[in-house]
This record gives structure tokens, sequence and C-alpha cells, in this order.
């Protein structure tokens, strides 16, 4: 019920206003007096509850009026009377402004008082007692109401505060996963792609003086379009689907760097592997950032040192921190983009700031162009 009337707040307004004008016809009924002064006053008190929840003060003040009246014609208590403790009900639950709520109470209590006087003067105090009880009763059950309306309230708001909260957040999520898918489609696609550059320049130069040379380079070209191929179909997997299949693909690491390199040597530039220490077990994350740095300044390294360059790579284990070096001896022209301001130089420190690492870029004194990163790790064993 209690449910219902807070669904249905008019129609249970409206039923009350019938269930008063119904009572006070049942009690004119047994009690024959002025049949239409009677009606006027049951009207007069019931018909203004209808707007008792949004004008509370004013309903109270029309009824305690017609209550005046009433006293006035010296008519006594009728059913219809309760509609000035409905009316104090309101004004305690639905008004925001505490002094109207004891101004009510007083002037019920005073009616009361000036009711009670007329039918017996002398036993005024006992005769009070019903009334103040009343009194106390509506101004308590409209303050629970008014209570717990607006911690019903606080919740709603609450929630909806907790529901923009997590659209935010989601929002900043999906921003982060598409940054780092970006990042991971410009490395397969920047790598792959400077390879099979490599390798169609070479056939190019040696089909007609060494054709199975230059057979081998585009097999070379093929098998790294297919790969480039099956994993941007991985990549553009995630972004079309919320599941989490994406993630179970294995993802490249420290231990992938060897068959990078040969690949890129494969590609016609001389690359030495160096590793010092013994390897130790990196976190899943780490490990990739790891490969996709020397990935990213290997595919800079084909692209901008020029003809003759070697490169080296370099992974040194310390106790608590994986150093990845790569340097080249390239007499090519750095550009603005590739001078440690492009957006693949950009990934790498975004990648090892992820893991409390840094990256360092930039030309050597001796000439050729060094990339070295470092990530802290606790130790652990190998």
């Amino acid at each position: 019920m209690t449910r219902w009337l807070r669904e249905h707040p008019q129609l249970g307004d409206a039923a009350l206003i019938l269930f008063i004008c119904l009572s006070s016809a049942e009690a004119l009924r047994r009690r024959p007096g002025s049949p239409a002064l009677a009606i006027t006053l049951a009207v007069g008190m019931a018909l203004p509850l209808a707007f008792r929840r949004r004008h509370p003060a004013a309903v109270f003040s029309a009824v305690a009026a017609v209550a005046f009246v009433q006293w006035l014609s010296n008519i006594p208590v009728r059913p219809y009377d309760v509609a000035v403790l409905i009316a104090l009900y309101s004004v305690a639950a639905y008004s925001e402004d505490r002094r109207l709520t004891l101004g009510a109470a007083v002037v019920t209590v005073g009616g009361a008082a000036l009711a009670v006087a007329r039918l017996n003067n002398d036993r005024l105090v006992p005769g009070m007692v019903a009334p103040l009880a009343l009194t106390v009763v509506a101004i308590a059950l409209g303050d629970d109401r008014r209570t717990r309306r607006a911690y019903f309230a606080g919740l709603e708001e609450r929630a909806e505060r907790l529901e923009r909260e997590r659209d935010a957040l989601a929002e900043v999520a999906a921003s982060g996963e598409r940054a780092r898918i970006a990042r991971e489609l410009h490395d397969v696609v920047a790598h792959s792609l400077s390879v099979m550059v490599a390798q169609a320049d070479g056939a190019a130069y040696t089909v007609s003086s060494d054709p199975h040379r230059a057979g081998r380079a585009m097999e070379t070209v093929a098998e790294t379009g297919r790969d480039a191929m099956t994993e941007m179909r991985r990549l553009l997997g995630v972004l079309r689907t919320t599941s989490t299949a994406g993630d179970l693909v294995p993802q490249p690491g420290v231990a992938e760097i060897p068959a990078l390199v040969d690949n890129v040597r494969e590609a016609g530039l001389p690359v030495e592997l160096t590793v010092d220490g013994p390897e130790v077990d990196l976190p899943a994350g780490m490990a990739l950032a790891a490969y996709r740095i020397v990935q990213e300044a290997l595919t800079n390294t084909i692209k901008h040192s020029g003809p003759g360059a070697t490169a080296s790579v370099a992974l040194h284990f310390a106790a608590d921190e994986l150093t990845v070096q790569v340097d080249d001896d390239g007499a090519g022209i750095r550009t603005p983009d590739h001078d440690g301001s492009g957006q693949g130089l950009a990934g790498m420190r975004e990648r090892a700031a992820m893991y409390g690492g840094s990256v360092r870029v930039g030309p050597r004194p001796e000439g050729g162009f060094v990339v070295a990163a470092a990530f802290p790790f606790r130790s652990t064993a190998p």
C-alpha cells in the first residue's frame, strides 16, 4: 500500500478526500442538523488536501480557517476535522521551514483548546491530553516522512553521481585502451612496412643479377605482410568487441627480441645482439614494452640511418633493472619528426613510464643514433 501511494500520490489524496466526505455524510445522517453548512464545512476541509504536497502551509491555513468557522458556528467535532491533523502532518512532511511546523502546531493546539473549553471549561487540562497527543503524533509522522524522503533523495543523488563517475571512468579507460591499441598498430605497421620496403628494394636491385636472392627477399616480404595482417586483425578484433579475447593472445616479450633481430637482419640491416646478465622473468607488460621499444628503434634505423649502416641491440639484466639500448652508426638525415619528438618515440616514453622506466633518445657524439631505456623491477629468481 505504501509503495502504491508513493507511485500514485494524486490518487491517494483523492481517496483520502472521498473517505473524509463519506464519513462526514454518515455522521450527518446519524446526527441531523444543518446539512448545507455541514456539507460546506466537510468539502471546505477535504478539498484543499489535494494540494497538501505542493503547498502544505497554504493548505493548513485554509483548513484551519474552515475549522475556525466551524467553531464560530458552534458545531462540535465531526469526522472531517481529521483534515486538520492531516494538514499538520503535511506541513511537517513537505515544508522545509521548521518554523511553519511550529506555527501550525501552535494553531492546532490553540484550536483544540477552544473546542475543549466550550465543551467543558472545568476539565480543560484532562480534555487537552488527546489533542496534544494527536498533534505530537502528526508532527512526528510528518517529520519522519520528511527525513525518509530526504534520505532516499540523497541515495538517488549518490547513485546518479556514482553512475556519472562510472561513465567518466569508463571513458578514461576506453581512451587509454584506444591509445594503447594505436601504439600497437603504429609499431606493427611501421616495423612491418619498413622491412617490406627494404626487402622489396633489395629484390628490385638483384632481380636480374641474382634471381634466387630476389626470390628469397620477396618471400620475406610476403611472410612479413602475413604476420602484420594477423597482428592487425587481432588488434582490430579488440576494437570490435567488448570481450577480453584479444588479451588472451600471447604478446611478444624479451624472449622474442632475438627473432626480431633476425628478421631485421634478413631485411638487410646488419644487427648485433648482446645479452648481459642472467635473464629475469619480467612482467608481461614490461616485457612487451621492452620488445616494442627495440622494434620501434630498429624500424627507425631501417628508415632513416642511410645505406651501409649497422646497428646493435644490448640487453643488460642487472639485479633490479633491465637496460635496453639500440645504437646505429648511420649517417642518414634526422628530420624533426624523428629527432626524439615523433609519435613513435613518444610511444616509447609512454610505454616505459607505465612501468616506472625512462627512455633516452638522441644522436651519438661519434655519429649515428641511440635509444636507451631502463626498466626497474624487483629482483626475482632467474
